[in-house]
């Protein structure tokens, strides 16, 4: 009797820590997009109350992206000798100095605070796929569909709320942005529990490594190029489609609330496609329908009628959430183990965002440079032709080898 209450008992608390462990994950995933699609319904005001140029301004979305490139690829190795949980805690106390830094005083502390937000995502956004892979083996679908859900459910909040946010009492756009630390420290209070598993998961990292140079892996590379022009695209849309739909008679309230509908129209497909992807013997034909919708809808902006442009901006987020989902899952499906996951999701967004950091500011310089926007979104077509390739190159049923 006694040992049966024991058995039930270790269940429960299995159970309790799984839950838990499951809602840590969700909260650090909600903290990966806000702080950076916050700033782009804003991007007007920041621009003409300090006096930057279209260019200058578009470096505020690029730099974390700068950042995301510099430090993904140490990120494994830093969690591999921290411990995966104590690398995560501390990226999120980075990111809480980071939101209080930008919103402080003028240009240089906004900057200052933008590239620690972006040094702290990284972290999170590597680990993450390899982390789900460890923890939940058996269920890596729907766990990576419901924190690439909870991400993009913030991040379509940060774009929508923050104007009506800086109306408040006159707080302006550094209130709104500050108000995303209360975010970070449910994040930092729920996740703080993990760390008491930082010696064992410290040993199982080090006893799944597979050896071996993922960069010289060709499925590697077309899995990084998918990353990276995605990224792109969803980093440019989110930077400078507020201002696009005001050239079209928008306000820029309404402005902000399409580039909701665009991250809300991710939300559903954010969760499904994980699920779905996991049980196909490949993703081909999920990755032709996203490289698809990213090419008809960027077309949809382009043609500039009011009827289209909701449509359009509907199927970009759905391609987003499509692209970014089976790039999450391609780190699981195409590796063999968590700490490859993670050296392959380090390798895809090192290089994959130091593709998507040019988009913003070239985006931005294109329209200075032409004074219109047609010449910039043509660009954006083009990159999405590559993607359906390199999308389609990765759908395929294939595992990552690798060479020593």
């Amino acid at each position: 009797m006694g040992k049966n209450i024991t058995s039930l008992e270790y269940t429960k608390n299995k159970q309790a820590t799984q839950w838990l462990l499951l809602i840590g994950i969700i909260l650090v995933g909600s903290n990966l997009r806000a702080p950076l699609t916050s700033v782009g319904a804003l991007i007007s005001s920041i621009r003409d109350d300090l006096g930057m140029s279209n260019t200058v301004a578009g470096a505020i979305t690029t730099l974390p992206l700068l950042a995301f490139a510099l430090l993904s690829p140490f990120a494994p190795k830093i969690a591999n000798k921290l411990g995966m949980e104590r690398t995560i805690f501390m990226s999120l106390c980075v990111l809480l100095i980071g939101l209080i830094t930008r919103s402080l005083f003028g240009m240089s502390f906004l900057f200052l605070g933008t590239l620690l937000i972006g040094l702290a995502i990284a972290v999170g956004n590597v680990l993450i796929p390899g982390y789900v892979k460890m923890n939940f083996p058996l269920k890596i679908g729907i766990v990576t569909g419901f924190y690439a859900v909870f991400m993009n459910i913030f991040g379509a909040l940060g774009s929508g709320l923050s104007v009506p946010l800086s109306s408040i009492g006159g707080i302006g756009w550094k209130g709104s942005l500050a108000a995303w630390v209360v975010l970070t420290i449910i994040a930092l209070i729920v996740w703080s529990p993990q760390l008491k598993k930082h010696g064992e998961n410290k040993h199982t990292v080090k006893t799944e490594t597979k050896k071996g140079n993922i960069w010289r892996s060709r499925l590697a590379w077309y899995i990084t190029i998918f990353m990276g022009l995605q990224s792109l695209v969803f980093y440019t849309l989110i930077t400078w489609l507020p201002e696009i739909l005001q050239l079209h008679g928008y306000s820029a309230e309404a402005a902000g609330w399409m580039l909701f509908l665009m991250q809300f129209a991710l939300i559903p497909v954010t969760f499904v496609i994980p699920v779905v992807a996991e049980k196909m013997d490949n993703q081909v034909l999920l990755s032709g329908l996203t490289g698809t919708f990213f090419i008809v809808g960027i077309i949809g902006i382009l043609s500039g009628h009011q009827f289209v442009i909701p449509i359009a901006t509907m199927m970009l987020g759905m391609a987003s959430g499509s692209a970014f989902s089976l790039c999450m899952m391609f780190f699981s499906l195409r590796t063999h183990d968590g700490y490859q996951a993670a050296d392959m999701s380090g390798m895809a967004q090192s290089i994959g965002y130091l593709l998507a950091a040019v988009g913003p500011v070239l985006f931005g310089a294109l329209h200075d440079i032409t004074g219109g926007w047609y010449v910039p979104l043509f660009m954006l077509i083009g990159l999405s032709v590559i993607i359906l390739f390199a999308a389609l190159t990765a759908g395929r049923d294939r595992m990552i080898e690798v060479t020593i």
